[in-house]
């Protein structure tokens, strides 16, 4: 009996001891391979992108072109004071730019140059800003145009090349007021500058016989959309003569001259009616209006912004 307890006593002392010291655990070495998990299956095919996501994307995009607000019946315009300022004294950017019927806006124009003793027969500047989208991808190109003013600004007439190789249609271009009428013989003379015009005209037979001109006249080189190409002689040398020519600037912009300071309210007026009616021409009726803005200004003025809705030639009503 006392050697079993004798056992049991040396069991238990030693079970003691193995409690009070701190447990050896093994080390793990860090230069130990790490276990990598490579995948077995495929990825799942990724979902076509619909296509009102993808219109949602392109809208995105196109987020850096500038919002159009629509202030109508608003207390106030977006980002301004008010419509209006109620002192003869304010800050400008406050308040939207006035618009003025075009009277009122010439009115303006020959004050301003009373009250600032400037001179009277300054010229009157029309700026048109054109709306060239038609549909889809499609607009109209930039273009020049001649046009024949109801009451003309420039005193002098214009100096005109007629090319013809037909003796009675020189001879009936120089009753109309050329200056110089010929064949393929002028083309030397217009390359050595012996020749110079503001107008170059031709028949169409004599066309091919120019192309020599093409980089020395450039926008004056004779062209049919421009009516400087035709068979008609009088009608082409009475337009060019005392014609009043203006062209599409950077891509949408029209800026000419259509009057001076010294003319009468009314002829100031027929003249930008003559010019709107033309550049309206360039677009189907079908279509929105070609001109969006138009601004009216002196050489010494500020710009006023014109209402111009009716001064568009509003479209003719379908027979019924």
């Amino acid at each position: 009996m006392a050697a079993p307890t004798r056992s049991l006593v040396r069991v238990l002392a030693g079970c003691q001891r193995l409690s009070l010291t701190a447990p050896c655990l093994p080390k793990v070495s860090h230069r130990a391979a790490q276990q990598t998990y490579v995948r077995t299956y495929a990825a799942a095919a990724a979902k076509p992108k619909s296509k009102a996501k993808k219109g949602e994307e392109e809208k995105d995009k196109k987020k850096g072109t500038p919002r159009v607000i629509d202030n109508t019946g608003r207390q106030k315009p977006v980002g301004y004071a008010a419509w209006e300022p109620v002192d003869d004294v304010y800050m400008l950017r406050f308040y939207p730019k006035p618009s003025h019927e075009v009277g009122v806006a010439v009115d303006l124009l020959k004050e301003f140059q009373r009250l600032e003793f400037t001179c009277p027969d300054q010229a009157v500047v029309l700026d048109l800003r054109l709306d060239m989208k038609l549909e889809k991808k499609k607009k109209v190109d930039p273009f020049v145009s001649t046009v024949q003013l109801p009451y003309q600004v420039k005193k002098e007439i214009n100096k005109i090349v007629l090319f013809t190789e037909n003796a009675e249609q020189a001879q009936l271009a120089l009753a109309n007021g050329a200056a110089h009428v010929g064949g393929a013989e002028l083309v030397q003379k217009i390359l050595d500058d012996e020749i110079q015009a503001d107008f170059y005209l031709t028949v169409p037979e004599v066309l091919p016989k120019l192309v020599p001109l093409k980089n020395k006249l450039r926008k004056k080189f004779p062209k049919s959309k421009r009516g400087t190409v035709g068979v008609n002689i009088p009608k082409m040398l009475n337009l060019f003569k005392t014609g009043h020519e203006y062209l599409v600037e950077r891509d949408n912009y029209i800026i000419t001259q259509i009057a001076t300071l010294d003319m009468s309210r009314e002829q100031i007026l027929a003249n930008i009616q003559a010019i709107i009616t033309d550049v309206c021409s360039h677009k189907p009726a079908n279509y929105s209006p070609i001109i969006d803005r138009i601004m009216l200004s002196s050489w010494t003025s500020e710009a006023l912004l014109i209402k111009h809705e009716d001064l568009l030639p509003k479209p003719k009503e379908e027979e019924l």
